[in-house]
């Protein structure tokens, strides 16, 4: 088994790639990660194109969802996008808050932040800015976002606490997040799990359903809804690189299911102090 360092290294590796090549690759693979698939051309990502602030150059095709159609930004929000990768998100929370708004986008892979940057420049855009770093422990300061998005990351970060934990202490209170990730219910097996390919495509990193909404709530967050569910299927020339025919027949006929989930929750305002006798009754 890998440690943390390691998988974080193979991501950054395997998303230093992704920004060198062309949408087209991208979307034929498992989330980007070029486990390639003869049998669909999209196996995890959602249509960008009838938004508004959608730019072709930005979306590299590695979503799972459409958080920020389900987030909920006001004019002159701060928006704080993890993972932005190549600015796609970023470019639509753009379109939403408006000029008077402000967006961060934070990425760990300086060729992601490299590209993002440039597509930000080309647009003219002087309110979207790139940070390189890592959302387990975020370049930023406390209660400062109104919103936080982040489409298909969380499943790559070997400490999903860790960033949930940043996620409240960044958020302002009484503000929200809209985030869309890969989760599973039931257990991939083994040849799955220990994948590197696997992992960088958002699969095997991806932890049980009820586990990771249980994260979300004991980490302080309320209001905790599912806004979007979609079950992901992983086409069989792919599963063929790691089982064999029976052992896909099985995981076929199991219980396991792989979902994109887009999950909203708020971080609770804070409590008014009670200063003088009786004003809590």
């Amino acid at each position: 088994m890998q440690t943390n360092e390691e998988l974080k290294e193979l991501v950054r590796q395997k998303y230093s790639e992704i920004a060198l090549q062309d949408k087209t690759d991208n979307a034929a693979s498992c989330c980007g990660s070029g486990c390639c698939s003869i049998e669909t051309a999209n196996i995890m990502t959602d249509d960008y194109t009838s938004l508004e602030g959608y730019n072709p150059d930005a979306d590299l095709g590695l979503g799972c969802g459409l958080p920020t159609q389900f987030a909920k930004i006001k004019k002159g929000d701060v928006v704080v996008d993890l993972g932005s990768g190549a600015g796609n998100d970023a470019f639509v929370a753009r379109a939403e808050t408006g000029e008077t708004g402000k967006v961060i986008g934070i990425d760990f892979t300086p060729a992601m932040i490299e590209k993002a940057r440039t597509n930000a420049e080309k647009l003219g855009y002087h309110n979207v800015v790139f940070r390189q770093g890592d959302i387990e422990k975020m370049p930023l300061s406390a209660n400062i976002a109104d919103v936080i998005v982040s489409n298909c990351v969380l499943n790559l970060v070997p400490n999903k606490d860790a960033v949930i934990k940043e996620i409240h202490r960044v958020l302002k209170p009484g503000a929200h997040f809209s985030i869309s990730d890969i989760v599973l219910e039931g257990h991939l097996p083994p040849a799955i799990q220990e994948a590197a390919e696997m992992y960088a495509g958002c699969v095997s990193g991806a932890i049980q359903k009820q586990v990771y909404l249980e994260l979300i709530e004991s980490n302080g967050f309320t209001n905790i809804i599912i806004q979007k569910e979609k079950i992901i299927n992983i086409p069989n020339d792919i599963l063929a690189a790691y089982l064999s025919a029976e052992e896909i027949a099985q995981f076929r006929n199991s219980n396991t299911g792989i979902y994109s989930i887009t999950v909203y929750a708020e971080k609770p305002k804070e409590q008014t102090a009670c200063c003088a006798p009786g004003c809590c009754n």
